[in-house]
């Protein structure tokens, strides 16, 4: 397996640790050259279709702002690479349709970084559900990010180029896990504000959701930067009248308590999870095998749609 790194940033540092556990890091492309000056790989670049055309990998790992990532993908899938791309997929209602058709039209498979969902608390309650009904659910972020993590990118806080705030970029992988354990619903209504960086983002920094469906989707969420510190991402789902607690590692549910340790190292911060490792060899596995992944294109853009409507709602129930 021969693959390629776009954007050797923060989590870019956390792809390059682990490929060379299930291949070769032929290739590192970023536009900055003093980052390049000690970046991995066997090849460096400053233009990613250059360098796909160039080196043509099995895999292309996109790492850059998210501004960046719907013309990687579809740059990528054209040519019949495989992609993973970080979260989140795209930030514009106008890109998911043309990913899909260009993951539809390729020979390639498209992966989206949603590595929370191999995390083993997490995939502990969706198995534990599966012959359930869920009823509704409740999910909290209560997270701290301040003017200076907002000023460490110039592309951070920008409607842009970051696409939104603590929807989109801390609480992105709970929202989706809370749609992924619900099911998608019919309608949301939402509000966002700007509480504690008034100023000096343009986007918001609390988010409160309302989801509501016929056939599932029924739960509430709600997120905020503004917390003094980071607090444990928490989770209660209702399910044929049991109540079911979710927090990173550990589940009450059936009145019993399940304790989770971390299946591979922490790589980068904290909050990042340890499920990069295994969500990576299960990719590639699936490029070796041909098996279908599970986290692509279409799946994806399931949150994407829902922070999309969040941030369209202003109050206003939206239906999706």
């Amino acid at each position: 397996m021969r693959a390629a790194l776009v954007g050797y940033g923060v989590i870019g540092h956390v792809h390059a640790r682990i490929i060379p556990n299930y291949g070769t890091l032929a290739a590192v492309c970023d536009t900055d050259p003093e980052v390049l000056k000690d970046a991995p790989g066997e090849k460096h670049y400053s233009d990613y279709e250059t360098m796909l055309d160039e080196v043509h990998p099995d895999v292309v790992h996109i790492c850059t702002p998210h501004y960046l990532h719907a013309d990687m993908i579809v740059a990528a899938l054209r040519r019949n690479v495989n992609v993973l791309c970080e979260k989140p997929m795209c930030i514009r209602e106008e890109d998911v349709p043309r990913i899909l058709e260009a993951e539809r039209a390729s020979a390639a498979q498209l992966a989206v970084c949603h590595q929370n969902r191999y995390n083993g608390a997490n995939r502990f309650v969706k198995d534990y559900l599966a012959d359930k009904k869920v009823e509704c659910a409740a999910g909290h972020v209560s997270w701290h990010r301040d003017a200076a993590y907002y000023a460490s990118g110039a592309w951070r806080g920008r409607w842009e180029t970051e696409g939104g705030g603590v929807l989109i970029n801390q609480a992105l992988h709970t929202f989706d896990l809370l749609q992924w354990f619900c099911g998608m619903p019919d309608t949301l209504t939402a509000s966002t504000a700007n509480l504690t960086l008034d100023g000096k983002i343009e986007v918001e920094d609390t988010a409160t959701v309302l989801c509501r469906g016929e056939n599932g989707g029924n739960f509430t969420f709600t997120a905020t930067n503004g917390n003094v510190k980071d607090c444990p991402v928490e989770i209660s789902i209702r399910a044929d009248g049991e109540w079911i607690k979710l927090m990173p590692k550990y589940v009450v549910a059936g009145d019993e308590l399940h304790l989770f340790k971390d299946r591979h190292h922490m790589l980068g911060k904290t909050c990042y999870g340890s499920g990069h490792e295994v969500l990576i060899a299960d990719f590639y596995d699936c490029i070796k095998t041909g098996r279908k992944f599970p986290i692509d294109g279409t799946e994806a853009s399931k949150v994407i749609r829902l922070i999309l409507a969040v941030y369209g709602s202003h109050g206003k129930t939206v239906t999706l």
